[in-house]
């Protein structure tokens, strides 16, 4: 599965989302990250805005990686969610993932993420064997989980499966260590590790000397810098930008390549 080094993340974007979608694919973007959570998702309107760029041949479906998300009832709003407060968990899945498909006109979901653990363990469980029922069906390209902080319970996910979960998409911050643990698991099992809140959380990195040095010497932005060193390090961030100007700023990150002893200075920060 060709995953791009950058996905655009449509969190909090409101009525401004089939908008936004459409001028991330017209600038280059690759790569759609959503999730069935109307509480701070428009996935409709993801759709709508992928069916635009579709219909003027920007972009074919088998050209663009699609990332949906199953949310537990813990992060939906109970008046407006995909199915119902005493829906089994398993019926959730279900009734979710038949929703995301009709938002996002499509048969096939090329990533499919649990949006955060559940509790107790045996529903874990049983959400993940319905997850793997949908790869093995050739519904999903691959699955994985978000907001899973916990090294013992990933490892645990990853013993138990199937599947193995090929994804795990968190925030990077220091409250987690920059997830060094996860992010070496990760790297160990050939697992995709994602990261969002990657520019959000981290602005006394942007400002650090060691990165305005680097943007002085590469001609570019702190926020190009620490997107390219995240490649560097394997990682794929999320692109939440409202501003076609970043849009198209970011997405030139590949033109140019991070020296190894400066991706050293910069992991420092991370320390």
């Amino acid at each position: 599965m060709n995953i791009p080094n950058m996905i655009y993340g449509t969190a909090w974007k409101k009525e401004a989302t089939s908008n936004l979608v459409y001028e991330a694919i017209k600038q280059g973007f690759k790569g759609i990250d959503t999730a069935c959570q109307p509480r701070h998702y428009r996935e409709d309107l993801v759709g709508l805005g992928l069916e635009k760029a579709y219909t003027e041949g920007l972009i074919k479906r088998e050209d663009i990686f699609l990332q949906t998300k199953f949310t537990p009832i813990g992060g939906q709003d109970l008046d407006n969610m995909p199915y119902l407060q005493n829906d089994d968990v398993v019926t959730q899945l279900e009734k979710s993932f038949l929703k995301s498909k009709e938002n996002l006109k499509t048969d096939f979901i090329d990533s499919y993420v649990l949006h955060s653990p559940i509790f107790p363990i045996t529903d874990l469980v049983k959400v993940y064997r319905k997850m793997e029922d949908l790869q093995l069906s050739n519904e999903v390209g691959q699955i994985g989980i978000s907001n899973c902080y916990d090294i013992k319970l990933l490892t645990y996910l990853y013993d138990i499966a199937k599947v193995k979960p090929k994804v795990v998409q968190n925030r990077f911050y220091k409250e987690s260590d920059f997830d060094k643990e996860i992010r070496l698991f990760c790297k160990q099992k050939g697992i995709i590790y994602e990261s969002f809140w990657s520019l959000t959380a981290n602005p006394h990195i942007l400002s650090n000397k060691i990165v305005q040095n680097l943007a002085q010497k590469y001609q570019k932005s702190a926020e190009q810098i620490f997107y390219r060193f995240l490649n560097h390090i394997d990682i794929i961030p999320l692109n939440g930008t409202t501003s076609v100007s970043h849009m198209i700023e970011d997405l030139k990150i590949v033109e140019f390549t991070l020296l190894e002893d400066e991706i050293k200075d910069i992991s420092k920060l991370l320390d």
